[in-house]
């Protein structure tokens, strides 16, 4: 068997403040994310994900890029971005957005943080949005900057994390609610703190904008996290399919609207509110949508990784495709997202799927989270 592929680093593979910290920790395995790199193994995926479950985590998140939109017009560019309605966003809120364009595709699916009524920040998945800021910004001749800031959010993630956050920046992070953030000190700077990550085991996400304070602060954390048998981690890909996290890339891309994806509490369309995609969403809502992602369990043990869609069959007949999967130790199952063709996703379907060597594993429909 061969050996894998590494991946050659250069400036074009941008590194982080807290790269150092991450490859001192014994990092095994990196992506590309934003034109940057992300972790993705440090002891092995299944062990980061049990300790991830029980303990806590210190992730380098740096490379989920923010785009602000700052100026009279902010608010506006905004939402011509999103088919969520934002006028309701108060500052100090977090909220998932839906980047949808004219045709209903899917551009990014970033969260956003309201720092005062004219500047947002747009925390992004995989994808350059800033361009796409950009270009509309200048062809509608809006009155907003739109730069890339020097900010690198860095997680806490796991059931321990307010008690490691609390012996750094105080016992007033624990009042954070869920997708809020506050402004707290470190080291007398305040950084924007937001109760949030791309995982379900709970945490915190610091938006580092002083790159001096950068391994200071990781640091600080590394040492009051050793009462709490802290580690270095990254977003895990078991953890993250047990619990309905979609993966902008694998799980949906511009060829998907945010119906297919089980976006539908986001999609404000049946409100007056300008925003690109609306005409195109609202067409599909008035319709239905003709796919729609499910989650699937799959018998059999673990399975190898999805690099390309896996066909899902009935009957001899291709009725979806899986893009992501990962053996889950706590469910004794492999779990995984599919995008399943109309009529064929009601919970329960026994389906067949195909195996990149060919051979077929029997499956069923489930609904999403998986726990």
């Amino acid at each position: 068997m061969m050996a894998p592929a590494t991946l050659s680093q250069s400036r074009r593979t941008r590194r982080t403040p807290f790269s150092p910290r991450v490859e001192a920790a014994g990092v095994k395995s990196y992506t590309v994310y934003n034109h940057m790199l992300l972790a993705t193994v440090f002891e092995s995926v299944e062990a980061d994900y049990t300790h991830l479950k029980q303990h806590v985590q210190i992730w380098d998140v740096g490379c989920e890029r923010q785009v602000s939109i700052q100026g009279p017009d902010a608010a506006r560019l905004v939402q011509l971005m999103t088919v969520r309605d934002i006028g309701g966003m108060i500052e100090g809120q977090c909220f998932y957005a839906p980047l949808v364009d004219t045709d209903g595709g899917m551009i990014n699916d970033p969260v956003g943080l309201k720092l005062a009524d004219d500047h947002y920040w747009l925390s992004l998945a995989d994808s350059d949005v800033l361009l796409w800021a950009r270009g509309l910004a200048t062809g509608l001749g809006l009155d907003v900057a739109t730069p890339e800031p020097d900010v690198w959010p860095l997680a806490i993630q796991g059931p321990k994390s307010d008690d490691l956050m609390a012996q750094v920046f105080g016992e007033s992070v624990r009042d954070i609610r869920f997708f809020r953030f506050e402004r707290l000190s470190f080291n007398n700077h305040p950084f924007v703190i937001a109760r949030s990550g791309w995982s379900k085991q709970g945490g915190f996400e610091i938006y580092v904008d002083r790159e001096d304070l950068a391994l200071e602060l990781w640091d600080a954390l590394w040492e009051a996290g050793q009462p709490f048998e802290i580690r270095p981690g990254c977003p895990n890909h078991i953890e993250r399919i047990e619990g309905g996290l979609l993966s902008y890339g694998n799980d949906m891309t511009r060829a998907h609207n945010p119906l297919e994806c089980g976006l539908d509490r986001y999609c404000h369309v049946d409100r007056p509110i300008e925003a690109l995609g609306r005409d195109a969403v609202a067409k599909v809502m008035a319709e239905g949508t003709r796919r729609l992602v499910r989650g699937l369990k799959i018998d059999g043990g673990p399975v190898p990784p999805t690099t390309d869609e896996w066909s899902v069959q009935v009957n001899g007949k291709h009725v979806g495709g899986v893009t992501s999967s990962a053996y889950s130790p706590d469910l004794a199952s492999t779990v995984a997202f599919a995008m399943m063709d109309k009529g064929f996703w009601d919970v329960g379907l026994a389906v067949k799927v195909v195996l990149p060597d060919g051979t077929m594993r029997d499956g069923s429909v489930s609904d999403l989270p998986f726990i």
